[in-house]
């Protein structure tokens, strides 16, 4: 599904995804990542009369995209998916059927200046989904000492000159000229790492690390999945797609946390414990999806389904 210009957007994996979600026609579904809606369009073509689809996402642009939908079994609430029970909640909805979680960034950010998300575009050094509050790349880098803005290069961009980039922009702030736009970061970066991968921007890993810590995006998928699983009725599906090793971890460990049993040796004729979720795997793009829209070539889909086991504490 596509948006209008400027913005274009491709959604990835989009039938995988709705597909490992919908475990019941007339049931109640979150789609946690609306951004411009083209799992949500799908997962609605899909549902039954009675069936119902909440939306959320914390960029107001794509909340403002979604008034396009009159569907009546459909609404969207602004606000970050880790917070989807008080979402749910506000909506008298204490149960669903499934959770459909596209991670990342959206082609309409990253390809808008204005947002700060992209090296490719001068724009201001913003790069927060909600523009509403909390403080820009920015303000971020004008106002932490070396060692933190060296530790969230290194943590969440996996960059190895992480130390010698922080002391960089730190100089340069010292000078009296602190970084504000997307375009003198990456020169800054440029300056500063000697040795670059093939085919790739010696700012990537940067650009990533700071927009992950600007939206505490680790944070609230941990966050959202543990209230996800809570959410979650028996036979519910989770539908998550990643795009950086970093979150696709964090995926895999929470399904697999929940899902396999640990052999115990004190008790190794003990049956095994009831476990709260079924892996049902993992999907990657196909060739021809990824030669149709290059970005979706690091995907990564994985589907789990709730059984009628309690929670563990």
């Amino acid at each position: 599904m596509q948006d209008q210009a400027p913005f274009r957007h491709t959604t990835v994996l989009l039938d995988e995804a709705v597909d490992g979600v919908l475990a019941r026609p007339d049931g109640t579904y979150v789609d946690g990542t609306f951004g411009r809606g083209g799992h949500s369009r799908l997962l609605l073509s899909k549902l039954a009369p009675t069936g119902r689809l909440i939306a959320i996402d914390r960029d107001p642009e794509a909340v403002a995209a979604a008034a396009a939908i009159t569907d009546p079994r459909f609404c969207i609430v602004h606000s970050a998916f880790a917070d989807m029970a008080d979402c749910l909640a506000g909506l008298g909805v204490h149960q669903v059927d499934g959770v459909l979680l596209d991670l990342g960034v959206s082609s309409p950010q990253i390809d808008n200046p204005a947002r700060g998300f992209s090296f490719r575009f001068e724009g201001p050094l913003d790069m927060r989904m909600d523009t509403t509050r909390g403080i820009s790349a920015a303000d971020f880098l004008a106002s932490a000492d070396e060692r933190e803005i060296a530790r969230v290069i290194r943590d969440y961009g996996e960059e190895r000159f992480a130390g010698q980039i922080a002391k960089a922009v730190v100089a340069r702030r010292e000078a009296g000229a602190p970084l504000t736009r997307t375009d003198e970061l990456r020169e800054l970066v440029a300056r500063t790492i000697k040795t670059r991968e093939p085919g790739q921007d010696p700012a990537t890993r940067t650009f990533q690390a700071l927009r992950i810590h600007v939206n505490g995006e680790l944070e609230e998928l941990e966050q959202g999945l543990k209230a996800a699983l809570r959410l979650l009725a028996p036979g519910g599906r989770l539908s998550i797609i990643s795009f950086h090793s970093l979150e696709d971890r964090r995926v895999k460990q929470f399904i697999a946390a929940h899902s396999k049993a640990e052999f115990d040796r004190r008790a190794p004729f003990a049956p095994p414990p009831a476990l709260a979720l079924t892996s049902l795997g993992r999907m990657m793009p196909s060739a021809a999806e990824v030669a149709a829209n290059p970005r979706s070539r690091s995907a990564v889909l994985r589907v789990a389904e709730r059984t009628d086991a309690p929670l563990k504490d």
